[in-house]
């Protein structure tokens, strides 16, 4: 059984046909999964579905796009809302210097302010990061300084130097089907040496859906998809990376065990 731990339910693309998405994904050996929001307007939506369907889970955070737009989104904030029974992790929040859609200096405030909440409430800080490793790294290592709280990187796509940096702090990885894609050589070879307590997996549909469904919009069946690639890459056989990456998300999300 597989678990997704980054979708998208709510988004145009998936949203349409919900109930046929995760139909399909419990088809596909889906187990579970979490229900990332993005910016406060969405949170309700978000947690509806989480409260209908007992495999789906919920996050509560602001997208680094979505920065600009919430100044008044502080720790406090994410820390009330995160006393719903079905809300489990802190995110996506962190840096996007790639398309810089919020100004610098609002991102890095609305991060440590995720950073904040994940570690007053003890659930997993759900990490963006895109052309923004220095500052990202420097965010996450001066606040372990203040407190240690628990991490995840989602959809790796840096290098192995950050890799590397992240899990010596005590942050796991999740791959998504990025991975899949003929041209993601250094992040197939990064995702060779994840260790494998640390390894997490993802679709973060719907964007990003893994070969063989290049060109389609990506949704949680697609997980296992990821799960053979990242198994047969790895030299394992796809029903121990399968347990591997859940016991992961359970240990990592462990509000979810409940």
């Amino acid at each position: 059984m597989f678990v997704d731990s980054h979708c998208h339910l709510n988004y145009a693309g998936l949203v349409e046909d919900q109930p046929a998405v995760l139909a399909r994904a419990r088809a596909a050996g889906v187990s579970a999964m979490l229900n990332i929001s993005t910016r406060a307007s969405e949170w309700d939506a978000v947690l509806a579905t989480a409260e209908r369907e007992d495999d789906v889970m919920a996050s509560i955070g602001i997208h680094p796009h979505e920065a600009d737009v919430h100044p008044d989104v502080e720790t406090e904030t994410l820390v009330a809302r995160a006393e719903h029974p079905k809300v489990i992790g802190i995110g996506e929040s962190g840096l996007d210097y790639y398309y810089d859609r919020s100004d610098r200096d609002r991102q890095r405030q609305s991060f440590r302010a995720h950073v904040a909440a994940a570690r007053e409430t003890g659930l997993p800080l759900i990490v963006h990061t895109r052309d923004a490793e220095d500052d990202t790294y420097a965010i996450l290592s001066e606040e372990m300084e203040q407190g240690a709280y628990p991490a995840l990187i989602h959809c790796f796509t840096a290098s192995r130097d950050f890799a590397d940096k992240v899990l010596a702090l005590g942050l796991s990885i999740s791959i998504s089907g990025i991975v899949t894609f003929k041209n993601a050589r250094d992040l197939q070879e990064t995702a060779r040496q994840i260790p494998a307590d640390r390894l997490l997996i993802e679709t973060d549909s719907p964007f990003l859906a893994p070969v063989p469904h290049r060109g389609r919009p990506c949704e949680p069946a697609y997980v296992a998809d990821t799960a053979r690639f990242l198994a047969q890459l790895r030299g394992e056989e796809v029903e121990h990376l399968a347990a591997t990456t859940t016991a992961n998300f359970y240990r990592l999300f462990s509000k979810a065990r409940s």
